[in-house]
């Protein structure tokens, strides 16, 4: 599917970007040739979002050679698209509000009935406190019922075009009941959440397949499920190897010293960047 693709680039304003980064947005710059390469400004979380952050991903990625259509889709005024969805998955019955607190969630799930919690892509896995409780939404998080959605839509199956992946190797719906449970589908404070937003612009923005990390795996299960539900194209998945510091842990924002921007005051060019990456 590289040929002719429509691929994005789609990182939140919270830190430097590294060279994680950098190898996810040549991947998806390599992935689309021929097609069209996007950039995506995912700032929903406007407590933790920095303009500045933001400013330095458009120069990162320029001095690394990638350019894209203007103007670049920014989560913060979508917020009314995110709204409409939400509103459309509650109207088909899968989702409930929550009013536990993350307190709330640790103890539950560590009372000794429980066992040991599982975590997901959201945190220790949520035990449905408020599933079947009937409470009022105003103020609450909205909760997506798995087992709910899942009977509805089944398993979400997807085409991987990634080197390395899970694939067939996982029960989807029962890993996402067990391993995932009843993800947040919008927040209190921001009315949604990185789940909803991202189907909803992936359909919005056309694209035909999303580049990600291994890492990211447990979410694109969670996203296929909530395309289906919403009625959405479903894209092809490229997931990635990660890049590693010496010790084999990912990247993360808070390794600076692996900054494209350090990289780049220390005089590296985008040649070592590549060369670094094994790009």
């Amino acid at each position: 599917m590289a040929g002719g693709a429509v691929t994005r680039f789609a990182p939140s304003p919270t830190g430097p970007l590294h060279l994680g980064h950098a190898f996810s947005a040549l991947i998806a710059l390599e992935r689309a040739r021929g097609g069209t390469f996007l950039l995506r400004i995912e700032d929903i979380d406007r407590a933790r979002c920095r303009s500045d952050h933001e400013a330095a991903i458009y120069d990162d990625l320029r001095w690394l050679g990638l350019s894209w259509p203007e103007p670049v889709l920014r989560q913060s005024e979508r917020l009314n698209f995110y709204a409409e969805a939400l509103e459309n998955l509650n109207e088909i019955g899968v989702t409930y509000p929550c009013r536990c607190s993350r307190a709330d969630i640790r103890s539950a799930l560590s009372a000794p009935q429980e066992g040991a919690p599982a975590t997901g892509p959201d945190g220790p896995v949520y035990p449905g406190t408020c599933r079947g409780c009937g409470l009022p939404s105003d103020g609450a998080a909205i909760r997506l019922d798995m087992r709910r959605a899942l009977a509805l839509v089944g398993p979400p199956e997807f085409e991987e075009t990634g080197p390395d992946h899970m694939g067939p190797q996982i029960k989807y719906a029962q890993y996402l009941i067990e391993n995932v449970g009843d993800i947040v589908l919008a927040r209190r404070d921001i009315g949604t959440s990185y789940h909803l937003a991202v189907v909803v612009d992936d359909a919005a923005q056309g694209i035909t397949e999303v580049v990600r990390g291994l890492d990211l795996f447990e979410a694109t299960m969670i996203h296929v499920l909530l395309q289906r539900l919403l009625g959405l194209p479903v894209p092809a998945y490229h997931h990635h190897r990660l890049i590693r510091d010496a010790e084999g842990r990912r990247l993360a924002k808070r390794d600076d010293a692996r900054a494209l921007a350090k990289y780049r005051a220390e005089g590296a060019t985008p040649q070592d960047i590549r060369r670094m990456i094994g790009f």
